[in-house]
């Protein structure tokens, strides 16, 4: 299938929040979206980049807070402020996905939105976008929800997982199927679980990459929730302060794509990944033969399986091994590599001076 432009798709990137699992770079001024996690790019250039080919950048809507909008333009020129949606209050993914749906319905009621975050990493870039042009026919023809499902190549306690069902008819008579109805959305495993997974073969990881026609989500909503729905009035009357007032905190897979029958779920061959901690930069950059990978001036004698992070003058590593070390803003942390996933514990131990580092 041809990655052509259609001109019914939209996007929409999810570039909200302040990854405190990558403190002290990310900081409520400059996210981990805002850096160049993955490459020498900033991983929000690289997933407008990733996408526009197959989307122009007209269809292409950055959700995220207003103290955000002028970094994130910054980092991708070519966007205008018709490109953002700004939500006033950080609500979660399920409220601000609902809003996007109808803003992008008004102007094109046939949308078929995609549904992006900002912090992932994929490659080949040509196969995603082929991935995405398929789920979209796989949404339209069987008027489902679609997510896409990456193949698991290691035991990942830190994802969430899905156990496809039964194949959905295939988008043409000549092919075979590629979607399948979701028969168990999972909560992140404990290692165990996670290698079971593995050795089973039957379980994808939830990407969280979307893709649905706009008047199916809006109708899923309707349906299945009632706390986002009601108020709906607000956001078709233009209120959107109004409806993020009083709309509760609710993700999309918690709000509704548990709660629907009417998800399918197409397999990803592509490489993915989540840049959700400093340890992935392990697997997202090449390592050195020592196995270790850095970011900037970096200089690193007898040092095995260690990241170096320095956008704040040089760093120098020696006789040390599984460290995490990272130099910003006036600040240099250090932590053992297998405590990565625990950061966001200790952003919420430091003083308000060091959490919010300009």
């Amino acid at each position: 299938m041809k990655s052509s432009p259609d001109p019914h798709l939209w996007a929409v990137i999810l570039a909200g929040g302040i990854g405190s699992r990558f403190w002290p770079a990310s900081t409520p001024s400059r996210p981990k979206q805002l850096l160049p996690l993955a490459s020498e790019l900033p991983l929000i250039t690289e997933t407008v980049q990733r996408i526009e080919p197959l989307i122009p950048i007209e269809q292409i809507r950055i959700l995220t807070g207003a103290e955000l909008a002028g970094p994130i333009a910054s980092a991708v020129p070519e966007l205008r402020d018709e490109n953002f949606l700004l939500e006033p209050r950080a609500a979660g993914t399920a409220p601000i996905l609902a809003w996007a749906a109808l803003e992008i319905g008004k102007i094109d009621p046939d949308a078929v939105m995609v549904s992006l975050h900002a912090d992932h990493v994929i490659h080949p870039r040509e196969l995603f976008r082929e991935r995405i042009a398929l789920a979209a026919s796989v949404a339209v023809r069987n008027e489902r929800l679609v997510t896409l499902g990456a193949v698991p190549d290691r035991p990942e306690t830190g994802f969430g997982y899905i156990r496809p069902g039964e194949p959905l008819p295939p988008v043409s008579d000549h092919e075979p199927s590629e979607g399948f109805t979701v028969d168990r959305f999972v909560e992140k495993p404990d290692s165990e679980t996670a290698c079971e997974y593995l050795r089973q073969g039957n379980y994808l990881w939830n990407t969280g990459i979307f893709i649905w026609r706009v008047r199916d989500l809006i109708t899923q909503f309707e349906r299945h929730t009632p706390e986002i729905a009601e108020l709906f009035p607000s956001l078709r009357e233009g209120n959107v302060q109004e409806f993020f007032r009083r709309v509760p905190v609710l993700s999309i897979d918690n709000g509704l794509l548990e709660r629907s029958d009417r998800v399918a779920v197409v397999p990803a061959d592509f490489r993915w990944d989540d840049i959700g901690s400093w340890d992935a930069l392990f697997r997202t950059r090449l390592p050195d033969a020592a196995g270790n990978v850095s970011v900037g001036d970096v200089h690193l004698l007898d040092t095995q399986n260690t990241a170096v992070y320095s956008d704040s003058g040089p760093v120098v590593a020696f006789g040390v091994q599984d460290l995490v070390v990272v130099r910003t803003a006036g600040v240099t942390f250090v932590m053992p590599r297998q405590l990565s996933a625990e950061l966001k514990r200790l952003h919420e131990y430091l003083p308000e001076r060091l959490r919010k580092l300009e």
